[in-house]
């Protein structure tokens, strides 16, 4: 081929690439296709009925359960550069429903993934088990809807392996929580959770903010002190229930209001993300994708031998960043 066109076809492939590189849809590293966006600085609103990008799987939430929105107490309190405010994971009132109604179908849940062995371990790979364990896993988990529009870091699942970016789940939001009231798994897409990492530079929002969006009302769960046994929800009504951990609200059950029925959001130090290029390794091999409560193949193609799971739970990371959508506490990401 001669010179002048290696050189001129050099110059349309770097073109090309630029282009790609440069999209803010298909072609970039943020929520828009599911990268991550811990270094683009990209957080991505998820209304609480839309499935989002790269579903693990389809929606397994309960219509008929529903949860009223709460402002967190010390909302406008004043916060220092890289600052976040945190609700503790047992906070009553954090969590919302309705009695006896769970607001996940976990079986649902897991005959997906029993149909979908490739999905069960790329899960797995970021809840750090076994494939195996997974339907034990999510029936450990507690079915709730959020009350406050809440930051975490969202996995998805795209070319046969887990994804993450960061976003903000809006109140009404149905989803699993630990023993610990962290969020785990979004019911509308079957996404495993974990929570937000620091981000490298000031951040903005993709995606339409709902009505009564805030900036300065987003929070993050922190892991409660101790292993929560009860939560304590509030119906759309107003009146108040507990819920024991890993019940699908069949053992629900009134209780008092409680002095204090707004959380109270505490301000936290974010942890900065772990070093993308040395990720953890990923837990051993388990020949196993399913056990006898699911259905389905149990065989399937595996991800490929250069897929790396994403960085453990932090914790205490992440931040509520700040846009253009009001509040009266501004933050911001921090610096690289």
């Amino acid at each position: 081929m001669p010179r002048v066109a290696i050189i001129a076809t050099a110059v349309v492939a770097a073109v090309v690439l630029a282009v790609v590189l440069s999209r803010p849809d298909n072609g970039g590293t943020g929520a828009s296709d599911g990268g991550t966006s811990t270094a683009s600085g990209e957080v991505f609103l998820q209304p609480a009925a839309e499935t989002g990008p790269d579903e693990f799987t389809e929606s397994t939430v309960e219509e008929k359960s529903s949860a009223s929105p709460v402002a967190p107490s010390g909302a406008t309190e004043s916060a220092p550069q890289n600052a976040v405010r945190g609700v503790k994971g047992d906070a009553p009132g954090l969590y919302g429903g309705t009695r006896n109604v769970a607001s996940c179908d976990v079986e649902k849940q897991i005959k997906y993934f029993g149909d979908a062995p490739d999905k069960q371990r790329a899960f797995a790979s970021v809840a750090r088990i076994q494939p195996s364990e997974v339907p034990a896993y999510l029936r450990s988990l507690t079915p709730v809807q959020l009350r406050m529009d809440t930051r975490v870091t969202n996995h998805g699942y795209k070319g046969g392996a887990p994804t993450s970016y960061q976003a903000v789940l809006q109140a009404g939001t149905a989803v699993l929580v630990d023993d610990r009231g962290v969020p785990k798994v979004r019911c509308a897409c079957g996404n495993p959770l974990s929570p937000p990492v620091a981000q490298q530079s000031a951040h903005k929002t993709t995606g339409e903010a709902w009505p009564g969006y805030q900036s300065s009302l987003v929070v993050m769960v922190t892991p409660a002190p101790e292993p929560v046994d009860v939560f304590v929800m509030c119906e759309p009504d107003g009146e108040w229930f507990e819920r024991h951990k890993g019940d699908t609200g069949k053992k629900d059950h009134k209780t008092e209001k409680p002095d204090k029925p707004s959380p109270s959001a505490s301000v936290t130090t974010p942890t900065a993300p772990s070093d993308p290029a040395s990720p953890p390794p990923p837990p051993p091999s388990d020949p196993q994708t399913s056990d006898t409560d699911t259905s389905g193949p149990t065989t399937d193609e595996p991800p490929s031998s250069d897929t790396q799971p994403p960085p453990p739970d932090s914790g205490t990371g992440g931040d509520t960043g700040s846009d253009t959508g009001g509040g009266t506490t501004e933050e911001q990401a921090p610096a690289s």
